[in-house]
């Protein structure tokens, strides 16, 4: 029997990968240009050539769901993974000299940490403005310290062990153990709570765009189309529910797989 933590990875790897790959196929899925106005589809409901129906402008919303995923996607992963680059040096920079080194790193980050997630993404927006691009770089910022505390744990944790004590008592230098024992042992708390925060990163992007200071149109989003059949709702319920639908599978894919491998890698919940 395939156990629970393989199941939720599998479960999670397999539904992220399918829909990576339709984001990723976006130009060639797609079945008509996001951006094709038709006014003759004006709010028309779903039907076998427009299978989630047309928005407000006649535009087809399966084609805006695909490119509104695969923006989606590429600002959540693309944050996430920018926070891994920063955090991972300075948790483990942090958590292996301790002393004054851990004070600086860490109230600094505490700063960031202290601020609400929203408040914090609308005032680096309001400073550089709206786009894809700067609500990657605020999400990222956003994520830094919750990333680098847990990989400052980890570190910790990992620094207590013989063989690290084994490493310098045969001379090796504070660099070597720390790229050849440390880093090795303490990234798997850190890599599962990535894969939980890219859920979270998804979501934030959805809600920066819902408000306008995500992804700018004609850019197809998930967050902006919520925002645009948010007063059609009642009369056009298909352009609600189709990208809110494709949020959920999306931030479901992220949970299921984050879970699994929290269970799998850290049973005893160092990334929580």
């Amino acid at each position: 029997m395939i156990a629970a933590p393989q199941r939720l990875i599998l479960a999670g790897g397999l539904l992220f990968a399918l829909l990576a790959l339709v984001a990723t196929a976006a130009p060639w899925v797609a079945p008509y240009d996001p951006e094709a106005f038709e006014p003759s589809r004006v709010m028309g409901a779903p039907t076998l050539a427009h299978p989630f129906g047309s928005d407000v402008l006649g535009r087809d919303v399966l084609s805006r769901v695909i490119h509104g995923l695969r923006v989606s996607l590429a600002v959540s992963l693309a944050a996430v993974a920018i926070s891994l680059v920063l955090a991972v040096p300075l948790g483990l920079v942090a958590g292996y000299f301790g002393a004054w080194v851990d004070s600086a790193i860490s109230r600094t980050l505490d700063m960031i940490l202290v601020l609400p997630a929203m408040l914090l993404a609308i005032t680096f927006i309001a400073i550089l403005g709206p786009g894809s691009i700067v609500a990657t770089l605020a999400i990222a910022v956003i994520y830094l310290p919750i990333l680098a505390r847990v990989m400052r744990t980890s570190t910790l944790v990992v620094t207590r062990h013989e063989f690290v004590a084994g490493a310098r008592a045969r001379g090796a230098s504070h660099l070597r153990v720390l790229l050849g024992h440390v880093a090795p042992n303490a990234l798997g708390p850190v890599i599962v709570q990535a894969s939980i925060l890219g859920a979270f990163a998804l979501q934030l992007e959805a809600g920066l765009s819902f408000l306008g200071l995500g992804v700018q149109p004609p850019t197809p989003s998930l967050g902006g189309m919520l925002a645009e059949g948010r007063d059609v709702l009642t009369v056009a319920p298909w352009v609600e529910i189709f990208p809110g639908l494709a949020i959920v599978l999306a931030v479901l894919a992220f949970t299921l797989l984050g879970e699994g491998l929290r269970r799998a890698f850290d049973p005893k919940g160092v990334a929580e």
